[in-house]
């Protein structure tokens, strides 16, 4: 088959390679799905800069979409042939979706329904995952005010989505140049955190009360505008990313005297109910087209540098998918 690689870390244009290796076969409880779309994330490019290797070759990405064509022992033969989205590929496992087939448990194939493309499906494991799943950490989102971090970005425009869809108001925040990309997901209100005071603005939209809770992209740079009064008393944050590797101070009389709720996780680590929940909502507003998708940019498998430099670049408004075949 045809696949991506690279077997240490550094830039895109000096360590990924595009060759052939052996098509892999399903062993017990596993399907193998030739890949038709792999989505690039951040965190695939991060993990090819920096994380240690667990392997001596490393096929990239954990998102992609495609078709089981084999399966192993144990698995129903029925699935052959079922169009398919795919979770942490490459997570925890050496070989990930930049290539033409991948092995994997059966549960990390969902079925895709009829009426969505494959592009759409390899924008479903972290993206939407992670939407989904933040918004489950609270406990009821209608009628109340949630603002939004980066909601021009993937997940937050997913996050938008899906707040909105169970009755929340949302807020946002949004460079200029992905300001119509968060209003295009349904925010309320879109705030230039670039130009104006984000905490001043939202006590100003909530006169003076601040928000019920904060889906957060990046906890380094949100500390300020948790400390400067953003949330209402008993308020929760809900944290998937921060832009600082390292430790990050957070104001604790702010969270204690205001009984606020910290709350950060990874969507590579969901617990099998939380996944097989969030998984379950997903589907029901796929098959029910509601939710809006957005491609930024599709690569070739052989340009997959060009993708990993867009992501890079941070320019790209929506997600970035390689076209596997």
């Amino acid at each position: 088959m045809r696949a991506a690689w690279y077997e240490r870390n550094g830039t895109a244009r000096d360590v990924l390679e595009l060759g052939d290796m052996p098509l892999p076969a399903p062993g017990p409880g596993e399907v193998r799905v030739r890949l038709v779309t792999s989505g690039v994330n951040p965190s695939d490019v991060k993990a090819r800069r920096g994380r240690p290797l667990n392997a001596e070759r490393v096929i990239p990405h954990s998102d992609g979409a495609g078709d089981i064509d084999a399966v192993g022992p144990g698995v129903d033969h029925g699935r052959v042939g079922q169009r398919v989205w795919v979770w942490n590929g490459q997570w925890r496992r050496p070989f990930g979706t930049a290539a033409e087939a991948i092995v994997l448990p059966e549960a990390q194939a969902v079925p895709l329904p009829a009426n969505v493309d494959y592009a759409t499906g390899a924008c479903l494991g972290i993206p939407a995952l992670t939407a989904m799943h933040a918004v489950n950490l609270f406990e009821t989102v209608g009628g109340k005010t949630i603002l939004v971090t980066g909601a021009g970005s993937s997940v937050g425009h997913y996050a938008t989505q899906i707040a909105k869809a169970r009755g929340a108001r949302v807020i946002a925040t949004a460079s200029p140049s992905r300001a119509a990309h968060a209003r295009a997901a349904g925010a309320d209100f879109v705030i230039d955190y670039k130009a104006k005071d984000v905490a001043a603005t939202v006590k100003g939209l909530t006169s003076g009360k601040g928000v019920d809770g904060l889906i957060d992209m990046d906890l380094y740079s949100t500390t300020a505008i948790i400390s400067n009064g953003a949330l209402a008393p008993h308020g929760k944050i809900v944290c998937y990313g921060s832009s600082l590797a390292g430790d990050i101070p957070v104001s604790f009389p702010t969270l204690l005297w205001n009984s606020l709720t910290l709350q950060v996780f990874v969507v590579y680590e969901l617990l099998a109910r939380e996944r097989e929940t969030a998984i379950g909502q997903l589907t029901a507003m796929l098959e029910k087209n509601a939710l809006k998708h957005s491609i930024g940019e599709r690569f070739a498998l052989r340009d997959i540098v060009k993708a990993h430099e867009a992501v890079e670049r941070g320019d790209v408004v929506g997600n970035v998918v390689l076209d596997i075949t």
